[in-house]
């Protein structure tokens, strides 16, 4: 292993038990781990905090084989050390490095160890807060809208949840190239926050059917694609407000894991459902996606056309707080820790 000096210990967030917030605890003890072949270690600046967290806080979302039992899915740092000169001895990135990275897990900590092809650059005039709060959102985003449910220019996309993390990113991105952007919120000022963002039309759940807004606003065509976090009884009523040759795609079960839907109304218009999750995918899976991020994003965020939004960033050992924050709903954008 190739690194700088690194201390044996580092402090880190655990879950002491299956629970809420309270039971994340800040353990200054935790051996800092050592990257195999292939992988970097990252001295960690900044973490994003993702409902997939909460998830695994409460004991429904564990890590997969080999990855840390820490939470935390996102950093940015700089790499502190790399992986043994093998068949998998890390090439593109050399010890100082400032990167952003997608991970298995571990990101609330000091050092935090992902793959080597999981990173990405720092965007040109981004913080370190702002880099950390790409990697979750941006990978989720381009994977499911854009390469999965195949979004393109001029087409409409309808996203749910504009106003968190995923539908800030969905809005900006399907905004950038050039489609027409639907967007469901949960109060005034959240609907402001997307109007700005690009979204022509913003949907409050609570007060309208989304379903009769975009069929009405489209003139009953429908819109092309959706990317739906909710799932449950969300599924039907996405269905209807597709369009002929329309694409769902479900990212996440918050409305519950059980749908049911009319099939053949969805033969009659030739519709698609797709659905993943981001962290159980391969390493190889993930090292495409970072590939298609730098080459089709990246510009996009150098030169400042999206970019992250951040409402609020709280220390490493308030990790509890930050979660008690974006269970409140109330976010519009981003949270996140520093170290």
């Amino acid at each position: 292993m190739t690194a700088t000096n690194l201390p044996k210990t580092m402090t880190a967030i655990e879950i002491s038990k299956p629970g809420g917030p309270e039971v994340l605890v800040a353990n200054s003890g935790r051996a800092v781990p050592t990257p195999k072949p292939g992988e970097v270690l990252i001295k960690v600046a900044a973490a994003g905090v993702n409902r997939p967290d909460l998830q695994q806080r409460a004991g429904f979302y564990n890590p997969p084989p080999g990855a840390s039992d820490l939470p935390g899915l996102e950093v940015a740092g700089t790499i502190a050390a790399l992986g043994p000169n093998s068949d998998g001895g890390v090439t593109q990135w050399k010890l100082g490095d400032a990167v952003c990275a997608l991970t298995p897990g571990g990101g609330y900590a000091e050092y935090c160890i992902t793959h080597s092809t999981h990173c990405l650059p720092i965007p040109k005039g981004f913080s370190m807060v702002q880099a950390a709060a790409l990697p979750e959102t941006y990978f989720t985003v381009w994977t499911n809208v854009f390469d999965r449910a195949k979004l393109k220019p001029g087409e409409s996309f309808l996203v749910h949840g504009g106003a968190s993390g995923i539908g800030t990113t969905a809005i900006q991105l399907a905004h950038a190239f050039g489609c027409k952007v639907f967007t469901t919120v949960g109060s005034d000022d959240k609907r402001a926050a997307c109007e700005q963002l690009g979204a022509s039309k913003v949907i409050n759940y609570k007060t309208q059917d989304f379903t009769d807004v975009v069929r009405e606003a489209t003139g009953n065509k429908g819109v092309d694609v959706v990317l739906d976090m909710v799932a449950g009884d969300y599924v039907e009523r996405d269905l209807q407000c597709m369009a002929l040759e329309g694409r769902l795609a479900i990212i996440a079960v918050q409305g519950g894991v059980q749908a049911s839907f009319n099939v053949a109304r969805m033969m009659m218009h030739r519709q698609t459902i797709v659905a993943s999750t981001l962290r159980a995918q391969s390493v190889e899976a993930k090292a495409a996606m970072a590939r298609a991020l730098r080459e089709r994003i990246w510009p996009l965020l150098d030169a400042g056309t999206v970019k992250p939004v951040l409402f609020k960033t709280f220390p490493l050992d308030q990790a509890a707080a930050a979660h008690a924050e974006l269970e409140r709903g109330q976010h519009i954008g981003k949270i996140m820790l520093t170290i």
